[in-house]
């Protein structure tokens, strides 16, 4: 059983039981559940596929919120020839950790 559900502007497939990082929950604190309610796609166990135009009537994917963590450090480089001009900066993108708890159909 599986799901594909849209989160702003990404489609996650998601299953129970499954953890993954997403772009930060603006308001989430860890240990409290999130609810995904835009299923566009939806495949039960026994083996029928549900399809929405654009989303699937009364079904949700609740998720356990297990905290914030932060990505691996990149490097920005802004290098400009011919003016010995050189900016470097650093980035850590901040996501939510979650693991899916339940698919409701």
């Amino acid at each position: 059983m599986y799901a594909i559900v849209r989160d702003r502007s990404r489609c996650l497939t998601l299953s129970p039981g499954q953890e993954l990082w997403v772009d930060r929950l603006p308001g989430a604190a860890a240990g409290s559940e999130h609810v995904f309610d835009r299923v566009s796609l939806l495949k039960k166990e026994d083996g029928t596929v549900l399809v929405g135009s654009p989303d699937v009537d009364g079904a949700s994917v609740v998720a356990e919120v297990l905290g914030e963590e932060k990505d691996r450090k990149i490097r920005v480089l802004h290098f400009r020839r011919r003016k010995s001009s050189r900016d470097v900066r650093g980035h850590r993108q901040t996501y939510t950790r979650i693991r899916v708890k339940e698919i409701r159909a």
